[in-house]
Order: C-alpha cells, then sequence, then structure tokens
C-alpha cells in the first residue's frame, strides 16, 4: 500500500525547549467506509447497508470480507461472490467510500442479524451494539490450542513489525495486525487508524486467500488488545493473540473463556501472559 493512500502532508506548528516552527508532518488519513450488503435470488436482488466505519483507505476489500467474518454473517469464503466500490461515491480527495459486497445467490442472510445497524468508529468496534451479551458469538470453527512457538521466536516480533510499519514510521498514529507462524516469522501486516480494521483487513486477507480457519497462526496487534479483538481472533480460528500493549479485563476474561493465549506488554526482553503459558515455551 502507498504511503501517499495512508498519509497526508500538512503544515503544524511544533514546538520544542519554548522554540516554534512550521514544518510539513505526516497525518494519517481517516475516511469513512460504508459497506453495503447485495443478496438473495439474481431475480430479486437486495441491498442492505450493513455497517460504517472510520478506516484508512487502501484494502478495502479485505476489511469487509475481515469484517463479515468476525461478525459471523458468513462462513465460508465461497459465500462471497465479488466486493466492489460503488464508482459513483467519492471522498473530497477522490477516495472511493461506499463498498458493496455480493453474496452467492445460495447464501442464506439472517434479517434479524442485519437489523445491528453498527455505526463503528475508529476507536472503538464495540459503538452502537445493543449489549455486551450481543458480541458474544460462536466462532464457526473451533479452536486448536496446540498453536505454540519458543520465548525467543516471540520475542523478536515487535522488532520484526516495527520493520513492516511504513504508516506507523512516517505518522506515529497507526495501528498494525499481523499474522506470525510458529517459528515467529511475520505472514502477513495491515495497518489502519482503527485497531478493529487493521485485524479485520488482516483477517479478511487470510479469508480471501482460503486460510481460515488461522490455526496454524498467531496474531500480534501494536496497542492494547480490548474483548472485541479477543472475539474476532475466536471468530477467525485463532487460539494465539499477542499485543505490544496491555489488555483490558474483558478480554483477559475472553481467553480464559475461549482458551485463547494471550500475551501483553511484549518486549525484547519481557512480556506477561494472562492465559496459556503452557504455549509459551523454552527455546
Amino acid at each position: 500500500m502507498s504511503k501517499d493512500l495512508q498519509t497526508r502532508r500538512i503544515s503544524v506548528t511544533t514546538v520544542r525547549s519554548n522554540t516554534s516552527e512550521i514544518v510539513n508532518d505526516s497525518i494519517a488519513i481517516e475516511e469513512p467506509l460504508e459497506i453495503r450488503l447485495g443478496f438473495g435470488s439474481l431475480e430479486n436482488r437486495k441491498e442492505h447497508p450493513l455497517a460504517i466505519t472510520m478506516r484508512t483507505p487502501g484494502f478495502d476489500r479485505e476489511l469487509a470480507a475481515g469484517f463479515l467474518f468476525s461478525e459471523g454473517l458468513v462462513k465460508h469464503p465461497d459465500e462471497i461472490a465479488w466486493i466492489t466500490h460503488c464508482s459513483s461515491a467519492y471522498s473530497h480527495d477522490g477516495s472511493q467510500n461506499v463498498l458493496r459486497v455480493e453474496l452467492d445467490e445460495e447464501t442464506e442472510v439472517d434479517l434479524d442479524q442485519l437489523q445491528r445497524h453498527f455505526y463503528i468508529s475508529s476507536s472503538c468496534g464495540v459503538c452502537g451494539k445493543a449489549s455486551l451479551e450481543a458480541l458474544t458469538q460462536e466462532s464457526h470453527f473451533k479452536l486448536d490450542s496446540s498453536f505454540g512457538l519458543s520465548a525467543a521466536a516471540l520475542q523478536k516480533l515487535p522488532e520484526l513489525l516495527v520493520n513492516f510499519q511504513s504508516g506507523f514510521e512516517s505518522t506515529g498514529g497507526i495501528h498494525a495486525a499481523a499474522s506470525f507462524d510458529k517459528l515467529g516469522d511475520i505472514t502477513a501486516v495491515y495497518e489502519d487508524v482503527g485497531r478493529h480494521n487493521a485485524l479485520d483487513k488482516l483477517i479478511g486477507h487470510h479469508a480471501l486467500n482460503n486460510q481460515l480457519p488461522m490455526n496454524k497462526s498467531g496474531i500480534l496487534v501494536s496497542g492494547r488488545t480490548s474483548f472485541e479483538l479477543l472475539q474476532k481472533c475466536m471468530m477467525a480460528g485463532c487460539s494465539c493473540i499477542v499485543a505490544i500493549g496491555a489488555p483490558s479485563t474483558l478480554a483477559i476474561d475472553a481467553a480464559r473463556k475461549f482458551n485463547i493465549t494471550l500475551v501483553g506488554f511484549l518486549k525484547q526482553s519481557s512480556y506477561n501472559i494472562y492465559h496459556g503459558a503452557d504455549a509459551i515455551y523454552d527455546s
């Protein structure tokens, strides 16, 4: 993804040691994306506005696919016929901000579930949902808790992730989500102003490449871990999530309930294991 699509240069006044100057700085772009769902028979096609999310433009197909999987609206990549931008809808800078996801005509849609019309801000993917209980969904995949890696492989992940974070390097304001294998090698990375969007893009990447469930991968996130990130991890069939930042109490409760390995405050020399210590073994 080009930095030009993720960032914008603007003039800012910077103050250091009581001295100010005007400089050009890179700022993370945040634009709304409306996801519309097309479904039904070819003769009686229906459209439903599904979600609006504030995101960093780019990899919108992966974002939409990941959202559908992590919300339990689709169970298999074959249920998605195609994903396309609505070419008539542009933002002020030319970004295409309306996306239509067409489901296969044989795919059944739960209309009651679609009535949960989501509005998702870039900071909180839970906004607009009726209750905490509504977030607890059964994954289409049985979690395989056998995934693990060595402590040495785990501790090299932060440095590896930084090498992939081009957006964060230039702005300091973009989250990242990555998948890694049992050797600690990073296999895919996505960035976004919203931590839940970055994870949806990552899950969407694996979905569109027929790599679900993610039972042979762990997930690494650059910030903190919330309950929703644990829920998305579970829905993708991944049993290990590692964070550079802190987990919330509800994230820890979710990890214990669904038997997901949860690591937080990951550094090259230290980390905390909140659940699943057996999955991290000595080199």
